[in-house]
């Protein structure tokens, strides 16, 4: 019987279309002329002009401080927010599993409107903090929900041994607890670090003079154009984020 190829030629167009316009986007960036279109000829000057950009670097820097400073808090609360979740059942816990899951799926333009009028309220002035904190309450939910679903496979079993052997709660916890369901707790940081990149509406909402993050700036050179320029910097992300890949794919397979 012959095989169908529906299959191969409908992978094949997904990939296509995922992936062409990033190759367009990487010819682009080399192309001489200002608002990409026809090839003007090949040319370095972008990248030139990107790096001597000093706006584009503290955009940049800020919004890889908000990144990592929310990354590593949502990772310390989401993750006791899923032990919470997973140990107790009770009608404040579906309450709690509701808050915590609101933020999936609420959308980012309600998000931050909301966000905002509560920082106007209490007088908070808008700035890198308020972005902060913004991040802090969406990325929570998706390390919550990564590390439950983590937590709802584990053996407790396990714990029980370690404690029968003479360890205390502390000591389970942290030598055969904490590394089995790190996993979980690095993938949902990871995520959380991703969305809190390149988020764009809730900090559109809560950003203040000063605290422009890489998003709204690309924002701000697409209204004013300057595509060449963004094309660079896209190409450069493109490259950073396949060696990250790429480097976590070999620790992996290393470490298994």
């Amino acid at each position: 019987m012959k095989r169908s190829r529906v299959p191969f030629y409908t992978t094949l167009a997904v990939l296509v279309f995922f992936y062409l316009p990033l190759i367009i986007l990487s010819v682009n960036s080399f192309n001489d002329s200002r608002y990409g279109g026809p090839w003007n000829g090949f040319t370095v000057r972008w990248y030139v002009r990107l790096f001597q950009d000093r706006q584009i670097w503290h955009a940049l820097q800020n919004t890889l401080v908000i990144a990592v400073g929310a990354t590593v808090v949502s990772m310390v609360v989401g993750t006791m927010a899923a032990f919470a979740l997973n140990r107790y059942r009770s009608r404040l816990q579906m309450t709690h599993y509701g808050m915590i899951y609101a933020p999936l799926i609420v959308p980012d333009i309600l998000m931050g409107m909301s966000l905002l009028l509560f920082f106007v309220a209490l007088n908070v002035k808008l700035g890198l903090f308020t972005i902060f904190l913004a991040h802090v309450t969406f990325c929570v939910s998706y390390v919550a929900m990564v590390v439950l679903s983590r937590l709802q496979d584990f053996d407790f079993s396990l714990m029980e041994a370690a404690q029968d052997l003479g360890a205390s709660h502390w000591t389970a916890f942290r030598r055969v607890m904490l590394p089995l369901i790190m996993p979980g707790i690095a993938a949902g940081g990871l995520l959380a670090f991703t969305l809190s990149l390149d988020d764009f509406v809730v900090t559109f909402f809560v950003a203040g003079p000063g605290s422009t993050t890489l998003p709204i700036h690309i924002y701000s050179m697409m209204k004013h154009g300057a595509p060449a320029v963004i094309n660079a910097l896209s190409v450069i992300l493109l490259l950073v984020t396949f060696v990250l890949v790429s480097a976590s794919r070999t620790i992996r397979e290393k470490l298994s």
